[in-house]
C-alpha cells in the first residue's frame, strides 16, 4: 500500500523527469524546502517505490525514472483530482469564432493543442475509421465521370467523384460495384485497402471483368481517400524532437506508423471517458515508447468521434488531460 509521502515523492519524480528527461536522485529532492525530508528518508522511500514497481533505476546514474506502472498511478491521481478545472480562453475563442463550423473549430483547437504541448494531436470521426460498410453505389454523371457513394453502418454517407478510364466499359464498372457490395459488406473502413486488394486478385473477378487491374486502382484510390479525408493530425514531427526519439531507427519506425495510419488503431472510441494508453498498452510496436491520451465525444446531433494527443511516455499529463477534457466538453455541446 502506497503512503501519502510516497505518493508525494512519486509525483515530484514524475514531474521532474518530464521536465528534464534526466533520472531523479534523492539529493536534489532533499534540497527542496517543500519536502522537509532528509536525503536518507527519500532514498528509503525511493527504494520502496522501486520494490513496488513504480520506479526504475537506470544503468547510467543513481537516479530513478518512473515505470509504466508509476506513470499510471500518477495519471489516475491527475484524473481523480478534485481541483477546479482550468479555463482555456484561447479554446473559448476558437469555438466562439467557429460556432457554425464544427470541423474548422476541431482543426484549429487541435492545432493549438499541438502548439501548447509540443506533441502530436489527432481528431478522428468515428465514421471515418471504425464504421462498417453497408452499401456502395455508382452514379454516372457524364461519359468520363461517375460518383461512388458509400453508406456506413451508422448511416453516414460519403461520396467521391472518379474518372472512368477510357478503356473501361461502364457496364464492367457496374459489375465491379455488385461484386464489391458482396465482398465489402460489413467490412470496417479501416480494412478497405486490404480487402480490396484481396478481392481484385480473385479469379472470379478476373474472369468477369476484363480491365480489373485498372478498376482496382480507381476504387482503391477513391475509397482510401474517403478514409484519409476524415481525420486531422497536427504536430506529427513534434515527436521527433523528444529525446526518446533521437534514435534514427526508432524515429523511422514511428513515422512509418504515422504514414500507414497505424496510430489510429490505438485511439479508443469505446469508452465514455478519458483513456490513457502508456507504453506497452499501445497495440502498435512503433509506439511502445509513447503515450496516447484519448477523449471520446458525442455531439448533440449524435455524431461520435475522439480527440487524442500522442507523445512520449514522459508526457506532461497534468497539462494535456485537462486541455483535452475541456475541448471534448465543447464538442459534446455542438
Amino acid at each position: 500500500m502506497i503512503t501519502e509521502r510516497q505518493k508525494k515523492i512519486l509525483k515530484w519524480i514524475v514531474e521532474e523527469y518530464v521536465r528534464t528527461a534526466e533520472p531523479v536522485g534523492s539529493k536534489s529532492m532533499a534540497e527542496l524546502p517543500e519536502f522537509g525530508y532528509s536525503s536518507a528518508t527519500i532514498r528509503n522511500e525511493m527504494a520502496a517505490l522501486e520494490e513496488m514497481g513504480l520506479l526504475v533505476k537506470t544503468h547510467t546514474s543513481s537516479g530513478r525514472v518512473p515505470s509504466e506502472l508509476g506513470y499510471k498511478l500518477y495519471v489516475q491521481d491527475v484524473i481523480d483530482s478534485k481541483e477546479e478545472k482550468e479555463d482555456f480562453p484561447m479554446i473559448d475563442e476558437i469555438f466562439r469564432r467557429n460556432d457554425n463550423s464544427r470541423e474548422q473549430a476541431v482543426r484549429e483547437s487541435m492545432s493549438l493543442v499541438s502548439e501548447l504541448t509540443n506533441y502530436a494531436a489527432v481528431a478522428l470521426g468515428r465514421g471515418a475509421y471504425n464504421e462498417r460498410i453497408r452499401k456502395l453505389q455508382l452514379v454516372k454523371i457524364s461519359d468520363n465521370y461517375a460518383v461512388i457513394v458509400l453508406v456506413t453502418s451508422h448511416g453516414y454517407v460519403e461520396s467521391k467523384k472518379i474518372l472512368i478510364p477510357e478503356s473501361v466499359n461502364y457496364r464492367d464498372i457496374e459489375k465491379v460495384i455488385v461484386l464489391l457490395n458482396e465482398c465489402l459488406y460489413d467490412c470496417p473502413i479501416s480494412q478497405i485497402d486490404k480487402k480490396l486488394h484481396e478481392t481484385m486478385m480473385n479469379d472470379d473477378l478476373n474472369r468477369t471483368v476484363e480491365y480489373y487491374d485498372e478498376l482496382a486502382s480507381v476504387f482503391v484510390r477513391a475509397l482510401s481517400t474517403m478514409v484519409k479525408d476524415k481525420y486531422f493530425m497536427s504536430g506529427q514531427t513534434n515527436i521527433l524532437e523528444q529525446p526518446e526519439f533521437q534514435d534514427v531507427k526508432k524515429a523511422r519506425s514511428f513515422m512509418r506508423a504515422l504514414e500507414q495510419q497505424e496510430v489510429l488503431k490505438v485511439i479508443n472510441f469505446n469508452t465514455n471517458g478519458i483513456t490513457v494508453k502508456i507504453g506497452q498498452d499501445n497495440e502498435v510496436k512503433a509506439m511502445e515508447d509513447c503515450t496516447v491520451i484519448t477523449v471520446p465525444y458525442e455531439s448533440q446531433s449524435g455524431e461520435r468521434g475522439a480527440i487524442a494527443v500522442i507523445g512520449p511516455t514522459r508526457m506532461e499529463y497534468q497539462k494535456v488531460i485537462p486541455l483535452l477534457d475541456y475541448i471534448a466538453k465543447y464538442l459534446n455541446k455542438l
